[in-house]
């Protein structure tokens, strides 16, 4: 099943302590072709925008950069891999890493709205 994320919104239910996404972070999903981008913003993010490619199975690599509530420039690395819920909907099981700030790791989880 070829998974498309154009037009879908996202939000976080999980996220490890050093991350900066809340059930407040909404993303608003485009896609054409095997081009995702998104503009986020909510909780810790004043505003951010991330750029991906989508493989065959759905499976996102993607590169964001966002401006915290201080002020901070951060950028980051994700990889999310999907899982299609009982209901239809899309839950992202995300692994991601700081290229800015203190480089650490961490897991969030974000589902489609």
């Amino acid at each position: 099943m070829i998974i498309n994320y154009n037009n879908k919104t996202f939000r976080p239910i999980s996220n490890t302590e050093n991350g900066e996404t809340s059930n407040e972070t909404i993303f608003k999903y485009r896609q054409e072709e095997n081009i995702l981008t998104s503009e986020y913003s909510g909780g810790k993010i004043k505003y951010g925008h991330l750029i991906g490619l989508v493989d065959k199975d759905g499976n996102i690599e993607m590169r964001y950069h966002q401006v915290n509530e201080k002020g901070e420039l951060m950028t980051g690395i994700c990889k999310s891999k999907p899982e299609i819920l009982k209901n239809g909907k899309i839950r992202l099981h995300e692994s991601w890493e700081w290229t800015s700030g203190d480089k650490s790791k961490g897991k969030s989880i974000i589902e489609e709205q």
